[in-house]
């Protein structure tokens, strides 16, 4: 197939291109091609493009990958930070729309990135793709128009929505920020570490994006997450065990407000976040236990 990705040097985006650049022609979008060049694989089926605007539509290709967008954790959520999360999204988006609106032919299918923020809070109930209504808060905000824009060509190809957890890899992502502090036995439960984490495994991730690919039948709104989502306080003994540290230090809420603002609402609140929707068309996860994932991205 001849693909279209957006953030293709990212965490995901680098790896799916690891995966499948062998079996697919890829169209990479990125800001600095000289960087794309030396971080993706050199298998000569990769094209590094820096501008949308060098294509009038989108008719070559077959599939639209979009997983491009400023960190939403990073930094503090200043009124600019907020501005430049939400335009990096939905700019994009909206432009990849226009070129596929602009096609005569047009991709098959728009696999487009969002975050399990769609649902902002909900303490510990259990959450779908299909029972839950969302917290009107940012991150719901950011991810509602975020969808409703790629959902904008939904008559014209199939669209897939990526509502995504916290993605655990061996290299980059989350788990990046956390090593050092938990290897020097500084990690610990973060404000209540009742609420819940929803996570997947870098693998699972890019094999449900490539799942999503080859079954047609699959359309709108999924949950990227593993099946046994846990606690703070479980995920942060876990992930101590795998290193041999203990994770006895926590982290107040207070403490992580001071350092965050807004943006440790994300940290303090969660989501109890199930698969539903992947697993009933019969995705099966590598690694669906917590204890199994830090395993491999640990030993």
């Amino acid at each position: 197939m001849q693909i279209l990705i957006t953030g293709g040097t990212g965490l995901i985006g680098k790896q799916l291109i690891c995966r499948l650049g062998n079996q697919h022609q890829f169209t990479v979008l990125t800001r600095s091609t000289s960087k794309a060049r030396q971080q993706l694989p050199d298998t000569g089926n990769i094209t590094l493009i820096d501008n949308l605007d060098a294509l009038d539509n989108f008719n070559e290709f077959d599939v639209i990958i979009n997983l491009a967008g400023e960190p939403i954790a990073d930094k503090r959520w200043t009124s600019q930070q907020k501005y430049q999360i939400c335009q990096s999204r939905w700019q994009l988006t909206t432009a990849l729309v226009s070129k596929i609106n602009a096609s005569s032919t047009p991709p098959h299918t728009f696999i487009s990135g969002s975050a399990i923020g769609y649902y902002g809070r909900q303490g510990d109930k259990v959450v779908t793709e299909e029972n839950t209504e969302p917290h009107n808060e940012f991150t719901h905000e950011v991810c509602e128009r975020w969808e409703k824009i790629a959902e904008t060509v939904q008559q014209t190809c199939r669209v897939c929505l990526l509502r995504t957890g916290v993605v655990l890899a061996a290299e980059g992502g989350a788990l990046a920020k956390m090593r050092l502090p938990f290897k020097l036995g500084l990690g610990g439960p973060i404000g209540s570490g009742e609420q819940y984490m929803s996570w997947i495994h870098l693998d699972d991730m890019v094999n449900a994006i490539e799942f999503l690919l080859t079954h047609p039948e699959c359309a709108g709104p999924f949950n990227l997450t593993a099946p046994q989502p846990v606690t703070n306080h479980e995920f942060v003994k876990a992930f101590g065990n795998a290193l041999g540290r203990p994770a006895i230090m926590p982290m107040p809420g207070f403490a992580l407000k001071l350092i965050m603002g807004e943006a440790a609402d994300m940290l303090l609140t969660g989501q109890r976040v199930i698969p539903q929707k992947l697993q009933g068309a019969g995705f099966t996860f590598k690694f669906d236990s917590i204890q199994s994932a830090f395993a491999d991205t640990e030993g």
